[in-house]
């Protein structure tokens, strides 16, 4: 144990109200002892829950232990308790990159270099966003990052088809993409009582998709880019893979809406490489 960490571990241990887990927290990340460093600062958190510093080391930690839909939560609660962490919007600008969501990356990213433009860590994450973008115009990092598209087949077989969205949790179950008319492309959505409800949910989402572009045309807020719905029996979360299809996502209220909304982003992407593939 190197001296600054014993110092810093005696002095929690004297003072455990203090803030002193947070250097202890990131001492421990630096050394590599990772699981050691969360249970100081999941420690800390309990007793400073609105501590956005502390949010924002837990996603670092998680990020290096490779848990990134852990990592997105922890900086999505910094960036609620202070929007103006800049190490917190660099983070999920990285995980957006990641999911193949270039401009969400770079709103993030640039949001992040106008707090501190001093951090060079923050502008070398946009050059290498930008220099992904040039590089590859045609194949933006979406493709990069999806996996094979399935074979070939006809829309009106799709959901019959191969799991449209390896990258989620659960396959096709609580995952369902549909066209512009209200027609299930692929996937599957149950009630409480399990009764299988995605063509009817399907109808639906056709016109919440038109609303939305409506709604948002007459704002003047460009086009509409996620819904997120919160109820007792579930959260929901609407993407649009195309301009012509809504992608739903639907998990139990005991997932937080932010990595449900990773979940769906990971899946949108899944969904545009297979509807390429039909072109």
């Amino acid at each position: 144990m190197t001296d600054d960490i014993r110092a810093l571990t005696a002095r929690l241990a004297d003072e455990p109200s203090s803030l002193a887990f947070l250097e202890l927290g990131e001492a421990l990340r630096r050394r590599g002892q990772l699981e050691a460093a969360y249970k100081i600062v999941r420690g800390g958190l309990s007793r400073y829950p609105d501590l956005a510093d502390g949010h924002d080391l837990l996603g670092r930690i998680l990020g290096d232990q490779g848990d990134l839909a852990g990592a997105f939560d922890a900086w999505a609660d910094a960036l609620r308790f202070d929007p103006m962490r800049s190490g917190a919007l660099k983070g999920i600008g990285f995980l957006y990159f990641r999911a193949g969501n270039i401009d969400a990356a770079l709103e993030h990213l640039q949001r992040a270099a106008e707090i501190d433009p001093d951090d060079e860590s923050i502008a070398q994450a946009l050059a290498r966003v930008r220099a992904a973008v040039r590089a590859a115009p045609e194949a933006r990092p979406e493709d990069t990052f999806a996996p094979a598209a399935p074979p070939a087949a006809s829309v009106e077989n799709a959901t019959a088809a191969t799991s449209l969205f390896p990258g989620s949790e659960d396959g096709e179950q609580g995952m369902m993409l549909v066209d512009g008319n209200g027609l299930r492309l692929s996937g599957s959505l149950r009630s409480p009582s399990n009764e299988d409800v995605g063509d009817r949910v399907a109808a639906e989402l056709a016109g919440v998709s038109k609303e939305a572009s409506r709604t948002t045309k007459l704002l003047g807020l460009g086009a509409w880019e996620a819904i997120a719905v919160e109820s007792p029996e579930g959260n929901l979360f609407l993407v649009p893979p195309t301009p012509h299809t809504v992608l739903l996502a639907m998990r139990e209220p005991s997932l937080p809406m932010a990595r449900l909304g990773l979940i769906a982003e990971r899946a949108a992407r899944d969904a545009r490489a297979w509807l390429g593939s039909q072109q």
